[in-house]
């Protein structure tokens, strides 16, 4: 397959190697970036190293030019924010079967809005990964992916034809690389049960600036925790969603330790939390610390919106995506909640119930 991969973060790298390292002829968009190829370096989990050779191009419409075969599958490993964007570039190729690679929940209706006739897949990442400062991609804790799709090409039936074709082609090659790989009938429950893990130890933790494990040694703050899991888990029920395993993500087992009795539930999730993301900060930790914009408002903020859509409240998640974003552009807002659990607690509390 010819694939093409925008967006040359961690993500995006990672699945680039991944599909060159098992045959698949990739191109990675490199915004500015001359022509010619260049070597991906891996780390694996196990510590050993891996180096593939990609094609590398300065823009999208690149590929097409001079009469350049179109791709036929592209990932999209940006963030939400540039999503859009992208989409709108992916114009020139209206035949190719687009990948969403996106956390949190919207990128899939975002596509849908985009390319309203097209091929669409999403897809579910679970391994941890980082840049390097040597510009190695580390591959810090096994996952996988999961891959589902979104929409059939145009008169296809859904679930078949191109979409499951390519589809399937991705689980078998990302398993030939060594990743882990799974296909998914629903995307919907499959990205819904990547958010229940994505909420974990996150918007907790930005806010304190503390690591997701001493948050979940403080009683309060698991108590935080598990509101913002069992109103997520609230609204996958009111979705009719059922909550789904994804390669290296048992979260199934997670939402049943979300409904323990508190003390055997916050053993269980310190457990989850111990091993969940291979020493790698949050999302939005990593983000609050260097600057820019944060997720949340596709974290905890979908969870509210979508609890709202089915005339229910998720006043926890609500809380905790609005302190998230007032920490993001307000620096001494950040600074009030720092390693201040007490602080939190008592904000999350009175934005849930309504007051302050």
């Amino acid at each position: 397959m010819r694939v093409l991969v925008v967006g040359t973060g961690a993500v995006g790298s990672l699945l680039g190697w991944a599909l060159a390292d098992a045959g698949e002829s990739v191109t990675v968009v490199r915004r500015g970036a001359a022509p010619g190829r260049e070597s991906i370096a891996v780390r694996r989990p196990d510590g050993s190293r891996s180096l593939t050779e990609v094609q590398v191009v300065g823009a999208a419409n690149a590929v097409t030019a001079d009469g350049g075969e179109p791709p036929e599958v592209v990932l999209v490993a940006v963030r939400q924010h540039d999503l859009a964007g992208v989409l709108r570039d992916l114009a020139i190729v209206p035949g190719a079967v687009v990948v969403t690679v996106q956390n949190g929940i919207g990128a899939e209706d975002a596509a849908v809005e985009a390319r309203p006739t097209g091929a669409l897949l999403a897809a579910s990442l679970t391994a941890s990964v980082e840049i390097d400062p040597d510009g190695t991609v580390g591959w810090l804790r096994r996952g996988g992916i999961g891959l589902a799709p979104i929409q059939a090409a145009a008169g296809e039936p859904p679930g078949a034809g191109l979409v499951a074709q390519v589809g399937h082609r991705l689980v078998s090659t990302f398993e030939g690389s060594g990743l882990p790989a799974r296909w998914i009938d629903d995307a919907h429950a499959m990205k819904w049960s990547k958010l229940i893990a994505n909420l974990v130890g996150n918007a907790t933790s930005a806010l304190l600036d503390m690591d997701p494990a001493a948050v979940y040694r403080d009683g309060h703050l698991f108590d935080v925790e598990r509101d913002q899991l069992r109103e997520a888990l609230m609204v996958m029920d009111a979705l009719g969603l059922s909550v789904v395993d994804l390669p290296g993500a048992p979260v199934t087992w997670l939402a049943r330790a979300v409904r323990l009795p508190g003390p055997l539930a916050r053993l269980a999730l310190r457990r989850v939390v111990a091993g969940a993301r291979g020493g790698k900060d949050p999302s939005l930790r990593i983000v609050l610390a260097t600057g820019g914009p944060t997720e949340v408002s596709w974290l905890n903020g979908a969870v509210a919106r979508a609890a709202a859509g089915e005339g229910l409240e998720a006043p926890v998640n609500a809380a905790l995506a609005r302190l998230v974003d007032e920490a993001a552009t307000d620096p001494s807002r950040r600074a009030w909640f720092i390693n201040q659990p007490e602080r939190l607690v008592d904000a999350v509390r009175q934005r849930a119930s309504g007051a302050g």
